[in-house]
């Protein structure tokens, strides 16, 4: 069957010359019917029948299978006497067969096609010598004819494929010259075939072939090339030149024929792509080698490293050849644990993942990374590959940990700072831990910055700071906690046993001259004592306790030491006077708000207002926010208070130009009393001040007590369209993890550093530094407390984006704040300054 299907004679239709071998054999035999027959798989097929109804049988009954089983001629004289065909339908049904003569088709290649049979339905005594040879003769034809017609089958379907195909066919003789040319090479080249026939080889290609002229060359280049293909230049008939692949073979037989067929195809397209690609490569891996992040490739199964661009080299300290093909455990054997099980991790996830780590390189040098791994199918499986990429984010753990420092500690003492300091109380106060509170306040420090200056003053404190920290023990807690006051805490068993002799040591050291290169200078302390549990159990009590002998202390006269007693409770009653007459003012509507304008030094417009709170006692006269408003919070009305300042501030602020916003400060138990958000929604739609025009401050100690209820209802309140602030950046925690959880839409600078930007190099560092970080963040940037065109013009020259002082104005009233936003008295110097 095989055999048949490559001659391609299976199933082929009928064939006259087949028909007059059919009917020959019956002739020579005088048979009724004769056939050549084909032998498949299934079934016997008659290629040419004579006198023969049907057209095939199935093979297990035709007498075929036994020729071709013998592989000779078989003459059978009686089918019905013969064991083999007793039983064969075609001899039993009436009219069957009875005589059979059948010769075998042998193909050249040795295989059994068929047979030239004959057959009648009566027996006969057997064939004569002659008829056998003539039935051989007409098998062998009807062989030779079944060979032949697969010949040309094979020369049409070449004809066809020459004449349809793209690529250019053409033939050389022995001379070089062209013998045939197909349509593909007319559209090719461009030549007819009356224009190119007979011309040499030579003209439509460019060396090496072109440079042979003789006979004896082209002819020993053709031969040499025979059997193989070659890339060449060709040429267009109208001058073009191309790239072209040439195969080249002999189409005639022996060797010292010299005609030759050659395929030529056009590459032009291919070497474009080819082009394309190599460009695309070379660009991606200018794009991987110059990525200013390390990229790297590991094998998911061995870990080995397969690529490692130049950020790589340079992060870790080695080149790509000495990394590639390794693994992390033969690269780093004390880290490399550590870095397949991250791959593993990255490996079983089905999302990307994110590792932070130190790199240690072999020089020592600590590399802080960020690394993203994802896995990545490849050409031979899924999730073949670990892409990685790592980011060097070492100056930036360098500049939050610097931020850090400067959040947790004093630029001028290196002593704790405030916010750090009472982080650090409240946790020993929530220990119950047995502590002394001493209060510090320096005595004619302000004589001393008068005559000398803010930068011997500065120098001054940080002699301050060495003395406090040689009278402490390592234990302790020493803090500057204000602009010339001081606080230690002592952590001992029995704390009361250190804390006076401490105390009184604190005023003998400070009485000593300070002998700086400039001057000398004098001044001395006042010394308070609190102790826990006895003075007090709570943050806000010790502190209470701490600041009334404070007082004392300085009342008594200077360089005294007070410890805390129960003869003071003549000013907590006065404290609780003074809740009661902060009730009443509250009830009679006494609270009333000033507004600081806010100006931008792009525009030298008031863009907005701080709303500041303000009581006028009846006896006391002015009480400052910085009193009553902890009064407030600690006898647990702060919500009232703040509710009715807020609904003030957004009833003013509608009568004001339309650009103007109003900001109003939060108080923590504000955001943790549970229903901000609904009373501010409220008050908005109560006042019909639009939610854009409303600025809530919020400080970092406010975060810090609870940072994810915070972060939740800061967000709320952004979801109404209104803006948070940070207030008092840099003076409290200043965690740059609050502006990676909340972006904040302003960040105010406290006034204290902006005092000092002139004369202190560390609070103009602390100012630059949170200017840059604003800028990168997209947040504006307000700077506090500005009084001299000094200050304001240093604050420009940084990149500072807002101003707000007594430089520009006072806190006005209600009323006023439309007249001053019309007047801009200070656009004008703003513009030059900027």
């Amino acid at each position: 069957m095989t055999t048949l299907a490559k001659l391609g004679i299976f199933d082929s239709p009928p064939d006259g010359e087949f028909d007059d071998i059919a009917r020959l054999a019956a002739m020579v035999l005088g048979a009724e019917s004769a056939a050549v027959t084909l032998l498949g798989g299934e079934r016997q097929w008659f290629k040419a029948s004579h006198g023969i109804v049907f057209s095939e049988t199935a093979r297990d009954i035709s007498f075929c299978i036994h020729v071709a089983a013998a592989s000779e001629p078989l003459i059978v004289p009686d089918a019905s006497q013969d064991e083999r065909f007793k039983a064969n339908p075609l001899v039993t049904r009436d009219g069957g067969i009875r005589f059979y003569a059948g010769f075998p088709l042998i193909l050249s290649s040795g295989h059994f096609a068929g047979t030239l049979c004959a057959f009648a339905p009566s027996p006969r005594s057997g064939i004569t010598v002659a008829q056998h040879a003539l039935l051989a003769d007409l098998a062998a034809i009807a062989t030779r004819l079944l060979e032949s017609q697969a010949a040309r089958r094979v020369g049409q379907i070449a004809s066809r494929v020459v004449q349809t195909t793209s690529d250019a066919v053409l033939c050389v003789n022995d001379e070089g010259r062209i013998t045939f040319w197909s349509q593909g090479a007319e559209a090719m080249f461009g030549y007819d075939a009356d224009a190119i026939l007979g011309r040499y080889f030579r003209k439509i290609v460019r060396p090496p072939l072109a440079k042979y002229a003789s006979r004896a060359s082209i002819l020993a280049t053709f031969a040499a090339l025979a059997g193989s293909t070659v890339e060449l230049c060709a040429i267009r008939a109208d001058g073009e030149e191309f790239p072209v692949e040439l195969s080249l073979t002999r189409w005639r037989e022996g060797e010292a024929v010299g005609d030759f067929a050659a395929i030529v195809r056009d590459v032009s397209q291919r070497r474009q792509m080819e082009r394309e690609r190599r460009h695309e490569r070379e660009f991606l891996d200018a794009v991987v080698a110059n990525l200013p992040a390390m990229l790297f490739v590991k094998d998911s199964i061995t870990r080995k490293y397969l690529l490692v661009n130049r950020a790589g080299e340079n992060l870790i300290g080695r080149t790509a050849d000495e990394i590639v093909g390794h693994t992390d455990k033969e690269l780093f054997p004390e880290f490399g644990d550590a870095y397949d099980r991250r791959d593993t991790e990255a490996f079983e996830a089905p999302s990307p993942r994110i590792f932070e780590s130190v790199f240690v390189r072999d020089d020592g040098g600590e590399v802080h990374l960020r690394t993203r791994r994802i896995v990545i199918d490849g050409p031979t499986r899924d999730r073949q590959y670990i892409l990685g990429m790592s980011e060097d984010l070492t100056e930036i753990r360098k500049a939050e940990a610097e931020i850090t420092r400067l959040a947790h500690f004093d630029t001028v003492t290196g002593l704790t700072n405030r916010g750090h300091f009472m982080d650090r109380l409240q946790r020993l106060i929530d220990a119950k831990m047995p502590i002394a509170l001493l209060g510090i306040d320096l005595d004619r420090f302000k004589s001393v910055n008068d005559q000398f200056g803010h930068l011997l003053g500065d120098e001054v404190l940080s002699h301050v700071g060495e003395r406090l920290r040689a009278l402490a023990s390592p234990g302790d807690i020493v803090a500057r906690v204000g602009g010339d006051e001081f606080a230690i805490i002592l952590i001992a068993e029995d704390p009361h046993l250190r804390a006076d002799h401490v105390a009184r040591s604190i005023v003998a050291s400070l009485a000593r001259p300070f002998v700086t290169e400039r001057a000398t200078a004098y001044i001395g302390a006042s010394v308070g004592i609190a102790t826990t549990p006895e003075d007090g159990v709570t943050l806000r009590e010790l502190r209470n306790c701490v600041d009334l002998a404070l007082y004392r202390a300085k009342a008594a006269g200077r360089g005294t030491v007070c410890a805390f007693s129960q003869d003071m409770d003549a000013e907590v009653r006065d404290r609780q006077m003074l809740e009661a007459d902060l009730r009443e003012a509250m009830a009679a509507d006494e609270i009333s708000l000033l507004y600081q304008p806010i100006l931008s030094i792009e525009s030298g417009q008031v863009t907005s207002v701080e709303a500041l709170a303000r009581w006028t006692h009846r006896l006391r006269g002015q009480i400052g926010p910085d009193v009553f408003i902890p009064l407030a919070e600690e006898c647990g009305f702060i919500g009232q208070l703040g509710e009715h300042l807020l609904r003030r501030a957004c009833t003013d602020a509608i009568s004001w130009p339309p650009h103007i916003r109003v900001a109003v400060n939060l108080s923590p138990l504000q955001i943790h009393a549970g229903r901000l958000t609904a009373t501010i929604s409220g008050i908005l739609d109560q006042t019909g001040l639009p939610a854009d025009r409303l600025q809530l401050e919020v400080t970092e100690g406010l975060v810090i007590r609870d940072v994810e209820r915070t972060f939740i209802e800061l967000e709320r309140l952004r979801a109404l369209g209104i803006q948070i602030l940070m207030d008092d950046f840099g003076v409290g925690y200043s965690s740059l993890s609050y502006f990676e959880r909340f972006r904040f839409d302003k960040v105010k600078i406290d006034k204290s550093f902006v005092t000092d930007i002139a004369s202190s190099r560390s609070s103009r560092a602390i100012i630059k530094a949170v200017i840059g970080l604003g800028r990168d963040l997209g947040m504006s940037v307000v700077a506090e407390g500005v009084e001299t065109t000094e200050q304001m013009e240093q604050l420009i020259g940084l990149g500072c984006t807002h101003l707000q002082g007594f430089l520009f104005s006072r806190p006005l009233d209600s009323a006023m704040i439309a007249t001053f936003s019309q007047t801009r008295p200070t656009a004008t110097s703003l513009a030059s300054a900027a």
